[in-house]
């Protein structure tokens, strides 16, 4: 008798779900502006008919919201949830909140995220947006991953040890796991060396939206130095002095290398521009409602204060300029103790 009522609810369950998961499909949508939407038959094509997708793109195409919507189209999340990794709590937070506002749904009821010390998922939700880490620690628990029918590996460019760890982990799960599908997605990566590795999984490229852009490079005098460096909250705040002064009118980003230097940055602006203008800072450690207005364009100019976290994992609208002081916290390995850290350090050319 027992069996036969868990049989029966089982039963019901699963159709709640293919119900559920038949009427977020009806609501998906694309943006038309983005680029990656121009592409939306090809990958939802590739997705179904291949083990594993590569999919490179320019930062701002729409791969990190939209490839989550196709695999749906594409009939995943019957057999297990969506997993979407990020290598930053930031943007697994706004990834997750911007899939769910696209598909008219309530963040932790179909789409929810997970980070260290913070989750917001429903019972059964059909996508999961996660931190990198947070995989690897459900790797150790489930080691086929039987939670997911589908993982996708966001910012595979960043490739620090939890990228590659969990790269080795999908290699090896994709043999055992036949009904496993995995999409690797990046901006700046080396796409024939991770088809090879896959067994020469296709790979489909996004072109971003391209705009004419001019190269400033302004070293800043200050009284009894040459140069002095840019990194110093007070010359980000007189870059700033010096664009309104040439006419400039426009959303801001700035790039600081630390939360510390974030906050100097933003009191010394306070003082310099007018109430019209909204300073808004941008770091992991911020609550996620005050994160959250940097999304939201008001009527005023504005001026981001962040940290690299804003240089490809997240997308600002209405930016128009950006001040990069040329540092930044570089994850670093240390062979000789076997650990992590993040010291400050001066970014690549390619990274400015």
């Amino acid at each position: 008798m027992v069996h036969n009522v868990r049989s029966a609810t089982a039963r019901r369950v699963r159709k709640s779900d293919a119900l559920r998961l038949q009427e977020l499909r009806d609501k998906i949508c694309y943006p038309q502006h983005l680029p990656i939407s121009g592409r939306q038959d090809d990958i939802v094509k590739a997705i179904i008919e291949n083990q594993v997708v590569i999919i490179t793109g320019e930062t701002g195409s729409g791969k990190t919201t939209q490839i989550p919507k196709m695999c749906l189209a594409a009939g995943r999340g019957k057999h297990g949830m969506i997993g979407c990794t990020q290598p930053r709590r930031v943007a697994a937070i706004a990834t997750a909140s911007r899939i769910a506002e696209e598909l008219g749904e309530t963040l932790g009821f179909s789409v929810g995220y997970k980070i260290r010390f913070d989750r917001t998922t429903g019972p059964r939700p059909l996508i999961k947006i996660m931190t990198d880490g947070i995989l690897l620690m459900e790797a150790q628990s489930d080691p086929s991953l039987s939670a997911y029918d589908t993982i996708i590996l966001d910012e595979a460019h960043e490739r620090s040890l939890n990228i590659d760890f969990i790269l080795g982990i999908l290699l090896t799960l994709i043999k055992k796991r036949k009904n496993l599908k995995v999409i690797i997605t990046s901006a700046t990566i080396d796409s024939e060396k991770f088809s090879l590795a896959f067994h020469g999984a296709p790979i489909i490229d996004v072109s971003g939206s391209t705009y004419p852009v001019d190269v400033l490079y302004w070293p800043m005098e200050k009284a009894g130095d040459d140069q002095a460096d840019l990194s110093d909250p007070e010359a980000a705040a007189w870059a700033v002095d010096r664009l309104y002064g040439g006419g400039y009118s426009g959303d801001i980003l700035i790039f600081m290398a630390t939360e510390r230097d974030i906050r100097e940055t933003c009191e010394i602006l306070q003082g310099k521009v007018g109430r019209a203008t909204e300073i808004l800072p941008l770091f992991a450690r911020l609550p996620w409602p005050e994160q959250r207005r940097v999304f939201q364009t008001g009527t005023g100019s504005r001026i981001i204060v962040a940290t690299n976290i804003a240089e490809t994992s997240l997308t600002i609208p209405g930016v128009r300029c950006v001040i990069d002081t040329g540092t930044a916290r570089l994850s670093q390995y240390n062979p000789r103790l076997r650990t992590n850290s993040l010291p400050i350090r001066a970014i690549s050319r390619s990274s400015a």
